[in-house]
């Protein structure tokens, strides 16, 4: 197995500095979207064009809405046949469609 590259210390920090970012950043969307001020449907549109968005797992995300827990979140992955890994970016449009369907119901 391949060493990882060798990292200068300012390489090193700009990345974590850039990890840490992008962490604080998907926890922000977690939190507007337990308080409802945006939508699963909102987040599937931004994930096209905000790479934040667009690397987050979706399990994760339903996992954050309101009245969705781990057991309900993973039904909803099983019903529309989406991998627990899955991010947001990565789902096909008949897996987007179900989920929104699904949600909607409920």
């Amino acid at each position: 197995m391949p060493l990882p590259p060798a990292l200068t210390d300012e390489q090193r920090k700009a990345a974590l500095e850039k990890a840490a970012a992008s962490r604080k950043a998907r926890a922000e969307v977690k939190e507007k979207l337990k308080a409802g001020a945006v939508t699963f449907a909102e987040l599937c549109d931004q994930a096209a064009t905000d790479d934040v968005v667009g690397k987050m797992k979706v399990l994760s995300v339903l996992e954050s809405l309101p009245r969705v827990g781990k057991v309900k979140a993973r039904n909803l992955l099983a019903y529309a046949g989406v991998s627990d890994t899955r991010r947001l970016q990565g789902l096909g449009k008949n897996q987007r469609e179900k989920l929104l369907a699904k949600l909607s119901e409920e």
